[in-house]
């Protein structure tokens, strides 16, 4: 306890430390905490002490009672007068400013205040209450006016801190037995320490207030006007009132002593009981009140002296002499003689009633003789009862205020039950009247009525003997019922307070002995005595003159009636008949129907009432007596009609009938407001509403029958019960939940309010004080009922309650109602709480204002959030935010409210208000504060700061501040407050400034405050989402600032490092908040920041992270959260937006890890596999269960975390076991769960599978899953087709306008639902892909497709998707799987079954036919590795390639078709390569030239079918070989082509690095060398491309031309067969289309195929140009068996060809022999290069069938001499 206490007097923050020492302990030898600036002042010791601050423990209150008891013993003592020492001790401290020195003692003359208390009280008051900044302070100090005004308000400031000490007192002693107050035990020790002498200390401080002399300009300094005389007089009212009030309570618990109790009787005369004040003449009508209080609660203090309660107990059981006055004769003595003298203030009619008791109870003394004694006695209660002494009760009682939480009037009804009860069991009833029966007893009974109404006393009266006390009364008034039904009614309508009260009284009335009723004149059907005394009936008879049928009471014959008073003035006659008075009850009602509109209705109408109030009190107390009361409440509806129709209704009756309406309506609003809607009450829409516009202009709406009585009667005469009824019948039905249509006919009633009412109710007429308030109020609340109604579902057509509501404040004047209840401000506020007495409670006229300012906020703030968005600003929106001039914009007002001190509930919602503005509205709070900003920040910053604070407005404040950081620039960096350090030109260095809030927020933060009673977790996750605002809104000034400080880093780690409790509903959401964020935070610092530039301190923190294990521990952590909001689903889980936030802030963490796995030290294998085991199980656990929204939520965030790991941890998925299984499951899990949520989960299930299977494949353990994933998958995929194919026929059929614009590659129009490239359709067919991959032999393919149509959908789509030119991913995507199936003979066989050659051959020329105007256009510079449609018709020739080779003749025909049909394009791509040579447009000559080597096999039947096709087929290959020869030979032309005309050449990757490049002249010359890199790289690529073309182009030109075994061994062979593809030309290949491809072209291209070799071999070359330095070895090693693969099938086309010219007889001689000669000579040259580069070791050539060669396989000279001998042969045949 010692350590808190410690903490808490270093309370008063820095700020003013700085300016502002405080002076040394004023009172020496008091050994308290009070020293320096931890002097609480008496409102924070109140605010703490009533349970409103941040110390809530019963140790910190008992802690505060044990160091301020001494300041509460003393009271207002505790102010010393100046003295020359004290003023002596001012002027040594050097601690304290002069200038304040010099104004404290300013403050010491005004006040007649001891000096060093005078400057204590003028730095509390800087602390609490100054209103400006503290430079602005030493301008006012300076300034003489200014200086005035803050020296009267430091005025104020005292008188509230000398009521506040008041007011603690006053709390000790209401609570100090009360067993349900938390701090009772605390509150006793405490009172148990004052009381000894605490009475005679406040009774002498009582003594010196009234005798007081007012102050004067000659004692008290100039500024003593009287103004401020006026205000110290009401003070000085005030804290009499006040003392009284505690020295009353204190003898409601102590006893007091005779001695005493003649003291007080002489200082009450002395003083008049208040009347008869020193300066009485200031005295004026506002504090009548006040003088009245004092009166009362003299009394009140003199009748509890007497113990009246005691004194009863000890005559009932007759033992007078324990009664202390019993031993006291000389204060009886003298009391007599002073009580004589009373009697002419009404104050003195209680003590003199009490006294009477007194001196009647205990005998009189022997000195004086009986007779006397009872004379005296006789005129004493003559005097009280002259006084009025009844009716002076009841005002009294009502004058102290209602009770409740009111201990004061609680206690005062306590003393005044005592007193009546005795009185009445003492004295008879007539004795006790003087000015006639009715009145008197009427008195009484008021009286009796508001003693009653306090809760505990109406169940002290039932368990009382019935002819006791009070008891008597109630017996008076049965009797005299139902003469008489007020006064009975009226008792046991106070006598209700509990259910166990209800039954008694309602079997009081149900079983009734007496009928009293009263007669003019003897009626005939009586006989009776002689003497007159008893009647009795003869006939029986009706009570009541109603018609047949009806509820009545039956007065039987023979019934005997007692005459109680006879004679000429009437009879009054109580019968002897036994009824219930329910009955009855009806019968008065049914009475009051009938005479409704007669002279008699005001007469029956005073009788209805009190049953009307009795019946709303019973079933408001309890519920389960309505039904007995069926025949009253189902009346009311009936009688509302009926009295509000007549032409002067009777208001108050009315009143009572809507307020029993509204405590129906609680229970039963269907039911009330049916009844209600036909009595015409209500307003109503006389025609139906359908528009907003309508409802608004109130078109077709009457105002009801209560709408005229409000205008009539209620507004003339300035008084509202109705009003204030109808307002909570309404909000009570609008809460009720009634259904749509209900609430539409309730439109009119809250229309009539927002119209009618709420923009004027304040210009209303008033009778009474605090019904205006009131009234606001209720208007209020209800409107707040409506904005919080559960949005409804129904049509939207018709406006709703919700929606009227909004509109109108948006809109309307009742908006500008709104605006002005918010701007009453803070100053008026604290007016009216100071005006009234301290011991209002709840009820009180401030009370309520706050109340209302309260709930205008919150209707502002629902408002403005629920409100439709427009781009027009509502008026509502420009009330708020204009700047007005003189700082009267509400903005201003709103921020003032920080101001408020005694309900924390008002800042808070202000500071709400203020944070949603600051959010939607287009303006700059910091503009709208204008010179107010900076004395604002200072309050706010100074409540941030409090210790004592209330933790709610710290959070909101710091809410606030959260939201400015991002909305708010200009009020961030008032309350960020940093300054610039002096430091090198150019760099700003900053400073935090003094009045920054960064400081708050980095000691929120501080590890070793966590824990504290001032940090609570709400406040600490506050504080931490600040912080993660400025790192998202990337405030470097600010970061930079916190970064550099010392152990940031160490302190906002520190809760990552905390053990949580295991996830349950009881977990705190804030404290999963708070971890979230700090993570969030850590994640941006990594990510923005180099990792070289990181603080060492973080770089720390995370290496201790990772070193506990926390990342394990974290994993490990939101996985079981994932699985526990998985099992909680059916029950919801209550903090799921905070566990949702923590998973996303750790998946953001782990996201960053795979990229910064150095800093965040997750390096290690082992962790990873953990963590990314956790995820998967996370995964499993959201998305295996039945699912929930909450649970997909999670589900669908772990999956994408799940699928970045799957592609970033490759290396550690690999090793991980087994992973399909659990994948298998969540997708099936998925696949049957609802569709429209699963979309995305759905594809990021598939995409995880994909990535699986390409990392793991499928192990010989998972091939059991295999059969039930490719169901799972074919089924999507089948369903995906179809819902595919309806929705691009609608999309045609929508969209035929849309021209297609652009090239073939242009995306056009895209399905928005299915064709996406991470789509759920494009995935399942990559996976299916995959699976078919896996799938070795493609037997569970065959067995799937068998049970599922998976083929024939798929392409059915690809058709549909060809022919309109739409879904292109999805059409890519399956191409890929046909691709794959058609690797199998068993697949291939199927795809071509399913017919895929009408799916493709003829909806693929839509794909390029609309812009194939030339070859240039038609082939595409785009990149090759975006999806685009010339893709797809590279994808269809690779799909006809593979089919053709795996079924070979099966597909023969079906190969002629597609070439036929496509035979332009193939002819114009081999043409292309020479102009374009883009990758995609080698890519395209690639597929093609491969597709066309299939078919060469096939040379006959295409011969027999195409003949002129395949002739233009093999002239055009011809010219390939040409132009890619020369493409290769000349590398410098090549590269100028691609500089020139191909842009893109470059891989973008390789760009944008060289781009990045950071340009200092330094470092040009390294990105330079990037750039020619990466050209080279991208020749490098051209190259190949080339290179592979002309491979396959040999290879296929092998197979038109003759065998060469054949044609050099068979001599009768058919050589037309074979057409002549080369000229006889041994030039070099020209670039030009003109030159035809020559013998000349072969060799070329074996000498540039061997150059490239050699040049591979060479390793002497320049690194730019060098192949081996660009490319990996498997890469080389590739390239040189596809050059050597080249140089074969050249070497043998050349020679097939020459032979076959040697052979044929249409070439000349000369020619042939020219042919020898050049082949012998290039040869031979060709063959000795041959041999240099074998005998370095080279490559074997993948043989002819061009089998991937095995890499790095070095093959001896021998395995390649077959090609040199076979050259060498051929030589030696020409040279023959």
């Amino acid at each position: 306890m010692e350590a808190k206490t410690r903490a808490d007097e270093d309370e008063r923050t820095y700020h003013i430390r700085a300016v502002l020492k405080s002076s040394t302990n004023h009172r020496t030898g008091a050994k308290m905490a009070e020293s320096d600036m931890s002097v609480r002042s008496s409102r924070e010791l109140w605010t703490i002490l009533l349970g409103r601050s941040a110390l809530r423990e019963q140790a910190q209150i008992e802690a505060e009672l044990d160091r301020h008891w001494d300041r509460l013993h003393q009271g207002l003592s505790y102010y010393k007068p100046p003295s020359a020492s004290s003023a002596g001790k001012v002027k040594e401290n050097k601690a304290v400013a002069q200038p304040l020195k010099d104004f404290g003692l300013r403050i010491s003359k005004l006040l007649a205040l001891d000096e060093q208390q005078s400057v204590q009280l003028l730095q509390c008051y800087l602390q609490e209450d100054y209103r400006g900044t503290r430079n602005s302070l030493k301008v006012v100090l300076k300034d003489e006016r200014q200086s005035q005004a803050l020296l009267l308000k430091v005025t104020g400031y005292y008188y509230e801190e000398r009521m506040c000490l008041l007011r603690c007192v006053l709390l000790l002693l209401t609570y100090f037995q009360d067993e349900r107050h938390p701090y009772r035990a605390e509150y006793s020790n405490c009172v148990n320490k004052l009381e000894k002498d605490l009475v005679s200390r406040y009774q002498l401080q009582f003594e010196n207030l009234f005798k007081a002399e007012a102050p004067t300009w000659e004692t008290h300094g100039n500024l003593m006007t009287e103004r401020q005389v006026s205000l110290w007089f009401l003070q000085c009212l005030r804290e009499q009132s006040l003392l009284l009030e505690i020295i009353f309570l204190y003898y409601a618990y102590f006893e007091m002593s005779p001695s005493d109790l003649l003291s007080f009787t002489k200082i009450f005369k002395a003083e008049g009981f208040g009347l008869r004040q020193t300066n009485r003449h200031l005295v004026d009508k506002s504090m009548d009140s006040l003088v009245d209080r004092i009166g009362y609660l003299s009394s009140l203090i003199l009748v509890e002296g007497m113990d009246i309660d005691f004194l009863h107990k000890c005559a009932l059981e007759d033992c007078t002499v324990q009664h202390q006055f019993s031993n006291a004769p000389d204060v009886i003595k003298e009391m007599d003689q002073l009580l004589l003298t009373f009697g002419d203030i009404p104050h003195h009619g209680p003590v003199l009633l009490a006294w009477v008791l007194l001196r009647h109870t205990l005998r009189p003394d022997e000195s004086l003789q009986p007779d006397e004694s009872i004379h005296m006695i006789g005129k004493i209660g003559n005097t009280a009862l002259q006084l009025g002494v009844f009716k002076y009760i009841s005002t009294m009682l009502k004058g102290l205020g209602v009770s409740g939480n009111n201990c004061t009037a609680s206690t005062a009804k306590m003393c005044i039950y005592g007193l009546l009860s005795f009185v009445i069991t003492s004295f008879e009833e007539e004795s006790l009247q003087t000015d006639g029966v009715a009145t008197q007893c009427s008195h009484l009974i008021d009286a009796a009525c508001e003693v009653l109404s306090a809760p505990s006393l109406a169940e002290v009266f039932w368990e009382m003997k019935p002819n006791m006390g009070l008891g008597m009364i109630l017996d008076s008034a049965v009797g005299m019922f139902p003469h008489k039904i007020g006064p009975l009614l009226q008792l046991l309508t106070a006598l209700l307070s509990t259910k166990s009260t209800v039954t008694k009284v309602y079997n009081v009335l149900d079983k009734m002995s007496f009928y009293t009723q009263v007669y003019k004149h003897k009626p005939n059907d009586i006989v009776s005595k002689d003497d007159e005394t008893l009647w009795r009936r003869q006939t029986p008879k009706l009570l009541y003159p109603l018609g047949s049928g009806q509820t009545n009471l039956w007065m039987p014959q023979g019934v005997l009636g007692q005459v109680m008073i006879g004679g000429n003035q009437g009879y009054v006659v109580r019968w002897e008949h036994s009824y219930s008075s329910w009955t009855l009850f009806t019968c008065e009602v049914e009475m009051l129907l009938h005479v409704v509109s007669t002279a008699d209705v005001i007469a029956h109408c005073a009788r209805v009432k009190p049953i009307l109030d009795l019946v709303h009190k019973i079933i408001s107390t309890d519920w389960s007596v309505s039904d007995c009361l069926l025949p009253l409440t189902s009346r009311i509806y009936m009688l509302l009609q009926r009295l509000t129709s007549v032409i002067n209704p009777p208001v108050d009756v009315i009143a009572s009938c809507v307020n029993c309406l509204s405590v129906l309506a609680a229970r039963m609003p269907a039911k009330v407001w049916s009844s209600l809607h036909h009595t015409g009450f209500l307003p109503f829409a006389s025609s139906p509403l359908t528009s907003m516009t309508q409802c608004v202009s109130a078109e077709g709406m009457k105002a009801g029958n209560y709408g005229t009585l409000l205008v009539q009667i209620e507004q003339p005469r300035g008084e509202y019960a109705v009003t204030i009824a109808f307002l909570r019948l309404i909000t009570t039905l609008v809460k009720g939940q009634l259904g749509s249509t209900q609430n539409k006919g309730l439109i009119p009633c809250v229309l009539l309010v927002l119209k009618e009412m709420l923009p004027t109710y304040h210009k209303w007429r008033y009778d009474t004080y605090g019904v205006r308030e009131r009234i606001g109020c209720l208007i209020l609340e209800l409107i707040h009922a409506i904005l919080n109604l559960s949005p409804e579902g129904e049509d939207q057509a018709s406006p709703s309650l919700q929606s009227l509501c909004i509109y109108s404040l948006a809109n309307t004047e009742a908006g500008q109602a709104v605006v002005n209840i918010m701007g009453v401000g803070v100053d008026t506020i604290d007016m009216v709480l100071a005006a009234q007495p301290s011991s209002c409670g709840s009820e009180g006229p401030g009370q309520i204002l706050i109340q209302t300012v309260k709930l205008a906020f919150s209707v502002t703030n629902n408002v403005i959030r629920l409100k439709p968005p427009s781009d027009v600003v509502s008026p509502l929106e420009q009330a708020l935010t204009q700047h007005g001039g003189h700082g009267n914009n509400l903005i201003v007002v709103l921020a003032k409210y920080i101001y408020h001190k005694h309900d924390p509930a008002l800042p808070r919602l202000a500071i709400q208000l203020l944070k949603r503005l600051a959010t939607v509205a287009p303006m700059s709070v910091y503009a709208c504060l204008g010179s107010d900003a900076a004395p604002i920040r200072d309050a706010f910053l100074t409540r941030l700061q409090s210790k004592t604070e209330d933790m709610r407005i710290k959070v909101m404040i710091l809410e606030f501040l959260t939201v400015a950081v991002e909305t708010q620039p200009g009020l961030i960096e008032l309350f960020l407050n940093l300054e610039v350090k002096d430091g090198t030109e150019g760099s700003k260095e900053f400073l935090l400034g003094e009045w920054s809030c960064l400081h708050v927020v980095l000691e929120l933060i501080d590890s070793k405050q966590q824990g504290k009673y001032w940090c609570p977790p709400l406040l600490h996750r506050a504080a931490l989402a600040f912080l993660l605002a400025l790192w998202q809104d990337r405030r470097d000034s600010a970061i930079s600032v916190l970064r550099a400080k010392e152990k940031f880093w160490e302190n906002l780690t520190t809760p990552l490092f905390a053990t949580l409790t295991p996830p349950s509903d009881t977990t705190e959401p804030c404290v999963l908040e708070t971890c979230a964020f700090v993570m969030k935070i850590i994640g941006l610092e990594i990510y923005y920041v180099v990792s070289g530039s990181l603080e060492q301190s973080l770089k720390d923190g995370l290496q201790k992270f990772s070193n506990a294990r926390r990342y394990e521990y974290w994993s490990q952590y939101v996985k079981s959260l994932v699985c526990h909001v998985a099992e909680m689903q059916e029950e919801g889980i209550s903090s799921f937006p905070e566990t949702q936030m923590l998973i996303s802030a750790w998946r953001m963490l782990l996201i960053l890890s795979t990229a910064h796995s150095d800093v965040m030290q997750l390096t290690e294998d082992s962790t990873k596999l953990k963590l990314f085991m956790d995820v998967l199980d996370g995964t499993k656990a959201a998305l295996t269960t039945p699912m929930s929204v909450s649970c997909l939520r999670l589900g669908s965030m772990m999956a994408t975390l799940l699928l970045i790991l799957l592609k970033q941890w490759r290396s550690v998925v690999a090793t991980a076991p087994d992973i399909l299984s659990p994948l298998s499951l969540i997708l099936e899990s998925v696949l049957q769960a609802d569709q429209q949520m699963m979309e995305r989960t759905k594809a990021k299930i598939f995409s995880a599978l994909i990535s699986v299977l390409q990392i793991q494949g499928l192990n010989g353990g998972d091939i059991y899953q295999l059969p039930q994933l490719l169901l799972s998958v074919c089924e999507t995929v089948k369903g995906e087709a179809l819902a595919l194919i309806d929705n691009t026929r609608h999309m045609s059929q929508m969209g035929d306008t849309v021209e297609d614009e652009d090239s073939m590659e242009t995306d056009s129009f895209r399905s928005p639902q299915k064709d996406q490239r991470d789509g759920v359709c494009v995935l399942a067919l990559h996976l299916a892909k995959e699976l078919c991959r896996s799938d070795e032999d493609g037997d569970h393919w065959v067995s799937v497709m068998r049970k599922i149509p998976v083929l024939p959908s798929v392409l059915s789509a690809v058709e549909v998707s060809l022919r309109s030119k739409h879904n292109l991913y999805f059409t890519e995507a399956s191409l890929h799987l046909l691709l794959t199936l058609a690797r199998t003979p068993q697949g291939a066989a199927a795809v071509a079954g399913a017919g895929v050659i009408q799916t493709i051959c003829l909806p693929l020329l839509s794909v390029y036919e609309r812009t194939s105007n030339g070859a240039s256009q038609s082939f595409s510079r785009k990149s090759q590795d975006s999806a685009c449609w010339p893709g797809v018709y590279r994808l269809c020739m690779s799909l006809m390639e593979s089919l053709l080779k795996t079924l070979r003749y099966n597909f023969i025909n079906d190969a002629l078709d597609f070439v036929g049909v496509h035979q332009e394009r193939i002819l114009q791509c081999l043409n292309a390569v020479r102009t374009v040579q883009s990758l995609a447009c080698l890519d395209e000559a690639d597929h093609t030239v491969g597709f066309l080597l299939q078919l060469s096999s096939f040379c006959k039947e295409w011969q027999f079918h195409l003949p002129k096709l395949l002739r233009d087929v093999q002239v055009n290959l011809c010219y390939l070989c040409q132009a890619c020869t020369y493409l290769l030979h000349s590398k410098k032309m090549l590269h100028h082509y691609l500089q020139a005309k191909n842009g893109e050449a470059l891989p973008p990757v390789a760009l944008s690095r060289t781009q990045r490049a950071p340009q200092t002249p330094s470092k040009e010359a390294a990105g330079g060398g990037e750039r020619e890199e990466a050209e080279q790289k991208a020749l490098l690529a051209v190259q190949c491309s080339l290179l592979k073309i002309l491979s396959k182009t040999l290879a296929t030109l092998q197979h038109f031309t003759p065998d060469c075994c054949q044609i050099l061994l068979d001599q009768s062979m058919d050589l037309a067969e074979y057409r002549t593809l080369f000229v006889l030309s041994f030039t070099t290949p020209a670039f030009d289309p003109d030159v035809a491809p020559s013998f000349g072209t072969l060799l070329a291209t074996i000498n540039v195929a061997l150059s490239m070799l050699s040049e591979m071999e060479n390793k002497k070359e320049p690194v730019s140009l060098n192949i081996a330095s660009l490319a990996s070895d498997e890469e080389i090693q590739a390239l040189k068996s596809l050059l050597m693969f080249t140089m074969e099938n050249c070497f043998y086309v050349l020679i097939s060809q020459a032979v076959r010219s040697l052979k044929d007889p249409s070439i000349l001689p000369r020619d042939k022999q020219r042919l020898k000669q050049e082949l012998s000579s290039e040869l031979s040259t060709l063959l000795s290069s041959l041999f240099r580069h074998f005998r370095r070791g080279s490559p074997s050539s993948p043989c002819t069938q061009s089998k991937p060669p095995t890499p790095g396989s070095k093959a001896s000279l021998e395995g390649q001499e077959p090609l040199i001998q076979f050259v060498q042969a051929f030589v030696r045949l020409v040279q023959r």
